[in-house]
């Protein structure tokens, strides 16, 4: 059984969630401000997806997500009670791997979670002691084993999102993948309206692999046509 954090400050929209993925056989944590999200997560060592509110009191959800990711990458889903995107972006510019937005669908909503759980589990930044490969491009490595990334000897430390993306490009490295295949390929469903996530991430990859982001060696865009991993021998 997968443990789900769910965050936010309304108890009738944290009921609701509970509600809608006991259903779906997930094990429901609450908390009802960021501080309490932090200590649950001390306390949980086996917490497998995060949804996180944006405005709540005593820290934020972005200020939760700051800390969350100096020394974690489970999944995250923000939800927002406002349309802008400012708030989103803001998020996955955090590390934030998803976001939805208040009032939500619940079938959306059980979508999201299946999703990143399914890549957070099978992909992600748990162990796959099946899939022992290394793939590299120059002096990026990704060990598929350990979940390490390197850059000219050094660790990078990547969410399990910007990890599954690097891991697909690189993977096919030299090929270009457009923004809805990337977005198919990671989160295995229907691409439509992915540019906001994919370009965020994208750069948020890039800010950690390349040593100048604005001229990356390693993550190009083919403008019009979509990303890939440079092959570099």
């Amino acid at each position: 059984m997968y443990n789900i954090l769910v965050v936010d400050d309304d108890k009738e929209i944290v009921l609701a969630i509970e509600i809608y993925l006991k259903k779906e056989g997930y094990n429901i944590i609450k908390a009802y401000n960021g501080e309490e999200a932090l200590r649950k997560i001390k306390e949980n060592s086996n917490i497998h997806l995060i949804i996180l509110d944006i405005m709540m009191p005593q820290k934020d959800g972005l200020q939760a997500l700051e800390e969350i990711r100096k020394t974690s990458g489970i999944p995250v889903i923000l939800l927002s009670a406002k349309s802008e995107d400012y708030d989103k972006i803001g998020g996955l510019n955090l590390g934030a791997d998803d976001y939805i937005t208040k009032p939500f669908n619940p079938l959306e909503l059980i979508a999201r979670v299946n999703s990143n759980i399914r890549r957070y589990v099978k992909l992600g930044a748990i162990e796959n002691k099946e899939n022992e490969k290394i793939y590299h491009s120059g002096s990026l490595f990704i060990d598929d084993e350990t979940k390490k990334v390197i850059v000219d000897e050094k660790e990078v430390k990547l969410t399990g999102t910007e990890y599954n993306i690097l891991k697909f490009l690189l993977q096919n490295k030299g090929k270009v993948y457009s923004i809805p295949e990337i977005y198919e390929s990671v989160w295995k469903e229907e691409g439509f309206g992915a540019e906001n996530i994919i370009a965020v991430h994208i750069r948020h990859i890039r800010e950690k692999i390349e040593i100048n982001p604005k001229e990356p060696r390693y993550l190009k865009v083919i403008w019009g046509v979509g990303y890939k991993i440079e092959d570099i021998k």
